[in-house]
């Protein structure tokens, strides 16, 4: 299974996104489930949103909740108690809560492989990330 960051749904989405073409070239020919975050979600289609692209988060919104996108974790109360001591423990990174979020989920699941373009995960010392 691989974890999906919101940097990859956006740029997946968004034509005029630098990273359009690989986005939409490796969701195009990727055979392995994903998994993605509520807060994830949420990110992503407020992203859209501000960004004047409410039809595609609209659109990407309808494919999340229908389950045929991604399979979506919603954290529970145990695991935002654990993002916040990640947010506090590396207070010298510039991750934002939803990173941290990532990184508590993705730790939980034992899942090592990222679909994004946000140079965070890299930091986080054990993701591979694709493509």
């Amino acid at each position: 299974m691989i974890f999906v960051d919101t940097s990859a749904w956006f740029a997946s989405v968004v034509p005029s996104d630098t990273d359009h073409q690989t986005a939409s070239r490796w969701v195009a020919q990727n055979t392995q489930p994903l998994l993605t975050t509520d807060y994830v979600v949420d990110e992503t289609l407020t992203l859209l949103r501000s960004r004047s692209e409410t039809l595609r988060a609209i659109n990407l919104g309808e494919a999340f909740f229908s389950g045929t996108l991604a399979t979506l974790y919603y954290l529970t109360e145990d695991d935002i108690q654990q993002t916040w001591q990640v947010f506090r423990q590396f207070s010298d990174k510039d991750w934002s809560f939803t990173d941290c979020t990532s990184r508590v989920v993705m730790s939980k699941l034992s899942l090592t492989d990222a679909f994004t373009f946000d140079h965070h995960f890299r930091q986080f010392g054990f993701v591979s990330i694709v493509p």
